[in-house]
């Protein structure tokens, strides 16, 4: 890119990289994909962009720049260090557990639950049961690594007439294409799924793409559009389950279709693909997948972006984003210390008077070779010089040392969470908080960036379970469910419980919130609503034995019931 083009956008920091420049054009050996006919020009800056950082992740950056004209980039030393921020961002993220989180269902096993707090607790251990069935924790797993690596993910639900319960898929960002208009926010109308479909001779398959599209529209009686856009047969407004007393005339088109490359001309883009060409797929129940009605008013994608993205912007930003040219920087050195330390385990000697031994073949001197056991024989005046580069390999590593603590504190993981920081300088756990400040306020965000979206995901499965009338799922509106997260750092649960014991004791704390803060410091409570159950129970029994026990009254019960319970938070238990 010249100096007279500046493109300011979400991919910015990207803008060093020569290749950039040529994502799209013609010819282009880094990205030769971006140069398909059906590729939407606006999308290449954000699939290159892509390519860029799984480049990083596995080691091939170097690649990619000798791709783009730098020679010597090959040679260039890649230890794994983009991965290894990528992952140790993930971890913190997500912690040692998720859970999903149904507001007012831990007051259902209370003497007087609250309005609604047992439905709730009935839907929480449905979707967690969805949960265990479709394996949520490993795809988020996938999802949000993707997301932290590339700043984008994208998950897919779909009702499963066989299994009798929504089933959930993570997509490449790369093949996730939203069709925003001016009037939408973080919800398309329209969204494409596609992808390029390599020819197989054997099978004697074409190169083709494939694309399947979610689109909201009217609800019509066949589905088809007709030549101005509009529905077919327009019929009445429909009446979801999860709204019985309103009536919408909005539902869900899905359609999947294949086109052979050699079909498609120049203006021809994923929007704009000819539809008289297309190859519809078909269900195993033989219908054709082209405008389906999903008898449901939302599209089922979901996707996610790793931070929160700018105003007018979709799309997240990577956690390599501000420190992939210092991750370039630290690559480079680690190439030149390699080098240094070749010639410093193997110096370059140089001998002066020395008696080198003949080849009896040839006749000439032969080459010495520095190894050990090697005897030279030097004359009255010979002389040996080693040269010394440890000053230089010394100086190397302090400049790696160096780069890794700029990287810690610009994409704000920290020394303290990339593990290098020594033990010894940290002088209490009050210091290694204030280390640990810029984590959390990253993580804080990235999780922020996440909240809605899968509050939204949650939606989206309780809807498809009733769309679906599966067994046990009612007409009604649906409760809100989030992800429950773990603490992402080590906590003093010594000190916690202390504090939750001293509140709960002063009366300045309930014990449903005793619990919870019990929970959030990593106690091995799977349910706060039962574990304050069981506490309450246990200090009725110490009570009740302890009345056995006294024959007077002790004439204060409320208030030695309550010490009671003190006690038994005191002592950590958890029946």
């Amino acid at each position: 890119m010249g100096l007279r083009q500046l493109v300011i956008d979400a991919w910015s920091w990207l803008n060093y990289k020569p290749v950039m420049a040529d994502a799209g054009r013609p010819g282009c050996r880094a990205f030769p994909e971006l140069a398909k006919t059906w590729m939407p020009p606006h999308e290449l800056r954000r699939l290159a962009a892509y390519k860029v950082l799984a480049s990083y992740d596995y080691n091939q950056a170097g690649q990619l720049a000798a791709i783009g004209g730098d020679a010597s980039a090959l040679e260039r030393r890649e230890l794994g260090d983009a991965a290894n921020l990528v992952d140790t961002a993930l971890g913190y993220l997500l912690g040692s557990e998720q859970k999903v989180a149904v507001e007012g269902a831990e007051h259902a096993d209370e003497e007087t639950p609250t309005p609604g707090a047992a439905e709730a607790a009935a839907v929480q251990e449905r979707l967690r049961t969805w949960a265990d069935k479709e394996l949520l924790t490993f795809r988020v797993q996938q999802a949000e690594r993707a997301a932290v690596l590339l700043g984008d993910s994208v998950m897919v639900l779909a009702w499963n007439p066989e299994k009798q319960r929504p089933t959930l898929r993570v997509y490449d960002p790369g093949f996730f294409f939203p069709q925003w208009d001016d009037e939408d926010d973080d919800f398309p109308a329209r969204v494409h799924l596609a992808w390029e479909i390599p020819a197989d001779d054997d099978a004697g398959l074409k190169a083709r793409v494939r694309r399947v599209t979610y689109e909201l529209g009217p609800i019509s009686e066949d589905g088809e559009q007709d030549g101005d856009g509009d529905g077919g047969s327009a019929v009445g407004p429909r009446t979801y389950p999860w709204e019985p007393g309103g009536a919408s005339n909005v539902t869900c088109y899905l359609t999947d279709a294949e086109w052979l490359l050699e079909d498609l001309k120049n203006g021809e883009t994923l929007d704009r693909l000819p539809m008289s060409k297309a190859s519809f797929r078909v269900r195993p129940d033989g219908t054709e997948l082209n405008r389906l009605d999903l008898m449901i008013d939302f599209v089922p994608v979901v996707h996610i972006a790793n931070t929160i993205p700018d105003g007018g912007e979709h799309w997240g930003r990577s956690v390599l984003a501000r420190v992939l040219q210092a991750l370039d920087e630290l690559a480079a050195t680690d190439s030149d210390s390699s080098a240094a330390s070749a010639t410093t385990g193997t110096p370059i000697i140089g001998l002066a008077g020395a008696r080198l031994p003949v080849d009896r073949a040839t006749g000439r001197p032969q080459e010495l070779e520095v190894k050990a056991g090697a005897v030279w024989q030097l004359g009255e005046t010979g002389r040996m010089d080693a040269l010394d580069t440890s000053p230089q390999l010394a100086e190397l590593r302090a400049r790696v040392d160096h780069l890794l603590e700029r990287i810690a504190a610009n994409s704000r993981v920290t020394a303290a969470g990339l593990g290098t920081l020594d033990a010894t300088e940290v002088p209490s756990g009050y210091a290694l908080k204030l280390a640990l400040g810029p984590l959390d306020a990253l993580i804080g965000m990235m999780r922020l960036a996440r909240e809605h979206k899968y509050r939204l995901l949650f939606k989206m499965v309780q809807r498809l379970y009733q769309a679906g009338r599966a067994e046990g799922w009612t007409a009604g509106e649906t409760l809100p469910a989030r992800m429950a997260w773990a603490p992402h750092t080590p906590t003093d649960r010594g000190a916690v419980l202390e504090e939750v014991v001293k509140a709960y004791g002063a009366g300045v704390l309930s014990l449903e919130t005793a619990v919870m803060m019990l929970l959030e410091a990593g106690y091995p409570i799977k349910d706060a609503s039962q574990e304050v159950e069981r506490i309450r129970v246990k200090a009725e029994q110490d009570a009740a034995a302890r009345r056995g026990a006294q024959a007077p009254e002790d004439g204060n019960g409320q208030q030695a019931d309550g010490e009671r319970a003190t006690q038994v938070l005191s002592t950590g238990a958890t029946h």
